[in-house]
């Protein structure tokens, strides 16, 4: 039983379309994971709009439920929903989850943001049925999946959510300041002595098929951007390699890396696999259009 997950946004802080990004991608944060009886969306961003599209035409007005797992609400990953073209059908069914019983917060987030200062069309007006649920404290059966969270470290908070399926596992860990949290700072210059981080971190993302991990900045961009929320992409694949994952998708890219720039981001963090006496750990650079599955 396989997971499918395909990225539909992989871009941070803001939309980037243009020639620059045409690779990659410009749209900002949307992964859809699929287990064969759940479909699962990892925040929604402006990807959350070509993902809607696609899940009309396959639903052909037939009854459809999809699980909405945020992050956190900072516009990059709400800004889609007013357009999620399912959200206006009667046949939608889409849950909404907080972490807590009665932790509505991101339910109503999406209904602020399209009050009329922000947006011509209403919450209210939407014709499918949006749901506010919850994970019951951190960790719930949720068809045939388990969905766990954790909190991690980035300005007002976020949240990262690993999918279960039997044996194969999935972890989104978006907008998530690793460096900031690193435990032996004192090593981190030296390029093969593994960065550590939090035991709760590491033994969250365990064993984990695929990582998708926040690595916005390079090595010589981060200083510049220390306390903004995100990490350097090489501090990723510490996490990685700590954790004993099988392969790693580099997520939410700078708006301001091009397509190049993001290939010479990929390149380091490989290098730095090599040097932390992982060269078989598989890299790469998350973007629109990519379909993965996962077999365990």
């Amino acid at each position: 039983m396989p997971i499918h997950v395909r990225f539909w946004g992989v871009r941070g802080s803001i939309p980037t379309p243009g020639p620059s990004t045409r690779r990659y991608g410009g749209n900002t944060s949307c992964v859809e994971v699929r287990t064969p009886e759940a479909r699962f969306i990892l925040d929604a961003g402006s990807g959350l709009r070509e993902l809607g599209l696609r899940m009309v035409r396959e639903a052909a007005g037939e009854p459809t439920t999809s699980h909405l797992l945020l992050s956190h609400a900072h516009w990059d990953h709400i800004q889609g929903f007013p357009f999620f073209g399912p959200a206006y059908n009667p046949a939608t069914t889409l849950r909404v989850y907080g972490t807590e019983p009665g932790d509505d917060r991101f339910h109503r987030l999406l209904s602020g943001q399209m009050d009329s200062a922000y947006f011509p069309v209403q919450f209210s007006d939407l014709a499918g049925s949006i749901v506010a649920d919850h994970l019951d404290g951190g960790r719930r059966q949720v068809d045939d999946a388990v969905v766990s969270v954790l909190p991690v470290c980035h300005p007002g908070g976020s949240l990262s959510y690993r999918i279960q399926l039997g044996g194969q596992s999935v972890v989104y860990s978006t907008d998530n300041e690793l460096d900031l949290v690193i435990e032996n700072p004192e090593d981190d210059a030296h390029p093969s002595i593994l960065r550590r981080l939090p035991a709760d971190l590491v033994d969250f993302v365990r064993g984990a098929d695929l990582l998708i991990a926040d690595g916005q900045y390079t090595d010589a961009e981060y200083p510049k951007h220390r306390n903004w929320g995100h990490s350097r992409a090489t501090t990723v694949v510490d996490l990685a390699v700590a954790a004993q994952v099988r392969q790693v998708a580099i997520f939410h890219h700078d708006p301001m890396q091009s397509d190049a720039e993001v290939d010479a981001k990929v390149d380091a963090c490989r290098q730095r696999a090599a040097a932390l006496g992982a060269p078989g750990l598989s890299i790469f650079g998350a973007r629109e259009g990519i379909e993965l599955r996962i077999t365990g």
